[in-house]
C-alpha cells in the first residue's frame, strides 16, 4: 500500500469534491451575520435607507449595536406629546359635555366581574396567534418558512410600539425585525403587511355592514348610514386600488424617470402584496374573520362584566362598536388612535345605542385598558426578554440562508430570498 507521506510517491487519487456542507455556527452565523449587515447598508438602497430614516425607524438603529432601548424612545418629546395631548383633549370633553359624572367611573370600574374581565383579555389575546398564523402564511408566500411561534412573537413587539408611537410605525418596526432576525427582504416584508392591512380593513367593512344590518334592521338613523357609506367607500377605493396596482402600478413606473433601484423595490413590494396563494386564500379569510370576531368579543364580555342592566348592546352591536373604533385606530394621530377612540366608542355608544355617558365613558376605558394599556404591560416585557429585539440573525436564518445560496450556486436562475 502506497504510503501517501512517502516522498517519491505519486499523490493519492483526489476524491471527488462534494458540495460543501451547509453553513454552521460560528462561521456560518459569522458570515449570515455579514450579509444582513451588508444588505442593511449597502443592498438597503440610498432611496430606501433615506426613506427609513424619514419615518425613523422607531426604538432601532441600522448598526451592529442593535435596538435603541424601549425606555430612551418613551423619554423622546415627540412620544410624551403624541401622549400627552390626546389625553387631555379626551378630559376637557369630559368634562366640558354635561351628563359626564367622572366621580361614578371609579365605583363602576370597582363593581366589575372579574372573570368576565379575565374572559375579555383572555379571548384578546388569543387574536395575536391568530394574526402571527396568517402573517407567517403570507412570508411563507414570499418564500421564508416563518414558524407561527416568531410571527406572533414579533407582532406582539410591533403592537407595543403601535401603543407607544404614533404614525403606525409598529408595522416599520415588524419589517425590520423580519429583516434583522431572518434577512427576509425590507421591500417584500412591507408588501405582506400592506395586504394584511387590506385584508383588515375589508373584514372590518364587510363584518361591520353585516352587524349594522342585524343590530339596526327595524331601522337606520341617518350616523349608521353614513358610517356605512364611509366603509363602502374605503372597499371600494382599496379593490380599485390593487386592481391598477396589478395591471399596471410597474408599467407606470418604468414610465417615469426613476432610478431602475426603484423599480426593483417596487418588484419586491408587489411580490409581498400578491404573495397570497390560492391554496391558502381560504384560509387567510377564515383566520381574518376570527381575529375581529376576538375584538368584538372582548368588548362584549366588558360590557358583561360591568352588569349594566340599560347596556343591551348584544353581539351585533358589540361587532359594530368594536369594529368601528378599529377603523379609528388607523388614524395616525395619536398611538393606537388615543382620545380619538375613545370619543368614537361613547359617541356610538350614546348616539346610536342610548347608552348613558357615565356607562359609555366606563365600557370605552375598561375596554381599552385591555386594548393598549395591557399591551404596553406585557408588550415592554416582551420586548425586554425577546432575542429579536437584539438586531442578531437566529440560527434557522443562517441554515436557510446557506440553503440558498447553495442553491443559487447550482443553478445561477435561482432566486433567492435571503441577501444577494
Amino acid at each position: 500500500m502506497t504510503d501517501p507521506t512517502r516522498p517519491g510517491q505519486p499523490d493519492p487519487p483526489t476524491a471527488p469534491q462534494s458540495p460543501p456542507p451547509p453553513a454552521t455556527a460560528p462561521e456560518g452565523a459569522s458570515r449570515v451575520r455579514d450579509l444582513a449587515q451588508r444588505d442593511l447598508r449597502l443592498q438597503m438602497s440610498a432611496e430606501e435607507r433615506a426613506a427609513a430614516g424619514a419615518v425613523d425607524l422607531p426604538m432601532v438603529t441600522e448598526t451592529d449595536a442593535g435596538a435603541v432601548p424601549l425606555g430612551k424612545r418613551l423619554r423622546d418629546p415627540r412620544t410624551l406629546i403624541s401622549f400627552v395631548v390626546p389625553i387631555l383633549v379626551l378630559l376637557l370633553l369630559v368634562v366640558a359635555l354635561p351628563g359626564f359624572d367622572l366621580s361614578k367611573l371609579p365605583g363602576y370600574i370597582s363593581q366589575a366581574n372579574p372573570w368576565w374581565l379575565l374572559a375579555a383579555v383572555g379571548i384578546y389575546y388569543l387574536g395575536f396567534p391568530l394574526r402571527g398564523y396568517r402573517w407567517a402564511l403570507l412570508i411563507r408566500g414570499v418564500g421564508y418558512p416563518l414558524r407561527t411561534k416568531d410571527s406572533t412573537e414579533i407582532i406582539f413587539i410591533s403592537w407595543l410600539v403601535n401603543c407607544v408611537v404614533p404614525a403606525k410605525l409598529g408595522d416599520v418596526y415588524r419589517a425590520y425585525l423580519l429583516r434583522v432576525n431572518y434577512l427576509v427582504s425590507l421591500s417584500k416584508t412591507f408588501g405582506t403587511v400592506f395586504i394584511e392591512r387590506v385584508f383588515d380593513l375589508i373584514a372590518i367593512v364587510v363584518l361591520g355592514l353585516g352587524a349594522a344590518f342585524w343590530s339596526f334592521r327595524e331601522g337606520m338613523t341617518d350616523q349608521v348610514r353614513i358610517i356605512m357609506l364611509i366603509g363602502l367607500v374605503v372597499v371600494a377605493v382599496l379593490v380599485v386600488g390593487l386592481l391598477l396596482v396589478r395591471n399596471f402600478g410597474r408599467q407606470l413606473l418604468v414610465r417615469l424617470p426613476v432610478p431602475k433601484r426603484i423599480v426593483e423595490l417596487y418588484d419586491l413590494f408587489e411580490e409581498g402584496i400578491f404573495s397570497v396563494d390560492r391554496r391558502t386564500l381560504p384560509k387567510i379569510l377564515v383566520v381574518t374573520g376570527l381575529i375581529w370576531t376576538t375584538e368584538a368579543m372582548r368588548l362584549l364580555f366588558v360590557v358583561q362584566a360591568l352588569g349594566f342592566d340599560d347596556v343591551l348592546l348584544g353581539i351585533s352591536g358589540a361587532f359594530f362598536v368594536a369594529l368601528v373604533a378599529s377603523l379609528l385606530t388607523a388614524v395616525p394621530l395619536a398611538p393606537a388612535g388615543l382620545g380619538l377612540v375613545e370619543v368614537g366608542i361613547v359617541g356610538i355608544l350614546v348616539t346610536i345605542y342610548n347608552v348613558p355617558e357615565n356607562e359609555a365613558l366606563t365600557i370605552a376605558l375598561v375596554d381599552r385598558a385591555i386594548s393598549v394599556f395591557s399591551v404596553i404591560l406585557f408588550g415592554s416585557i416582551a420586548y425586554v426578554l425577546s432575542a429579536k429585539t437584539k438586531g442578531r440573525v437566529q440560527p434557522e436564518a443562517v441554515a436557510f440562508a446557506a440553503a440558498a445560496e447553495a442553491a443559487a450556486a447550482a443553478d445561477p436562475d435561482t432566486r433567492s430570498h435571503a441577501p444577494a
